[in-house]
């Protein structure tokens, strides 16, 4: 079973999503908290695999939140009600691990939640121009970087389905080649990019416009 913690200051909204994952037969959402301050205390007690956490609430933010305790909790998805590309890079660069509309299928956010505890990633495959300039703007980056070991064609494809939340296997399944050969790939991304995981890769190849 999938423990969860839901972050929101609506009510309204942590009871329909609540609901819609009571349906799933894998995901239970174990506590809930209105906003960052209160979400500290039920975090650390609640044991959870997932955490889903509203991007704005009052007193303390999604973001703020996840700035705050940095590395301290659980694999993250942001929920948000509009598409906001600022929150999608903030998000990231504070550690989230995945981004969702709150208007989604209880499909897609089961997948996601299931994706997400079994360490993948939920952004995002490509942005758009405007996406990447401001997120370049914000991290006073240039894309891509000149100079040092540059991504092959098929390191940068594999690079943007690692953003879209794929693993291994499903990389190699929509590419063709073996998981081995998926894993090595992944590997050499690791070195060129000069990360130590996945999630920092795509955080990686965003600011080196990669993806």
């Amino acid at each position: 079973m999938i423990r969860v913690v839901l972050v929101d200051d609506q009510m309204l909204v942590r009871s329909g999503i609540r609901g819609l994952l009571d349906l799933t037969h894998d995901i239970r959402v174990v506590a809930e908290a209105a906003n960052g301050d209160e979400a500290v205390g039920v975090i650390a007690q609640a044991q959870a695999d997932v955490l889903l956490l509203d991007v704005r609430m009052p007193q303390c933010s999604g973001i703020e939140l996840l700035r705050r305790q940095q590395g301290l909790l659980p694999p993250t998805i942001l929920l948000t009600t509009f598409d906001d590309d600022e929150a999608l890079f903030e998000g990231m660069r504070a550690g989230a691990r995945g981004f969702l509309l709150k208007d989604i299928s209880l499909e897609r956010l089961a997948d996601g939640i299931r994706s997400v505890a079994a360490g993948a990633t939920l952004f995002r495959p490509g942005l758009t121009e405007r996406t990447r300039a401001a997120y370049e703007q914000a991290s006073g980056l240039a894309a891509p970087a000149s100079g040092g070991a540059r991504l092959t064609a098929r390191e940068t494809e594999i690079l943007a389905l690692m953003a879209a939340g794929l693993n291994n296997a499903e990389i190699g399944a929509a590419l063709g080649p073996s998981e081995g050969t998926i894993k090595n790939h992944v590997s050499n991304i690791l070195a060129k990019l000069v990360v130590r995981d996945r999630v920092r890769a795509v955080l990686r190849g965003l600011e080196l416009g990669y993806i």
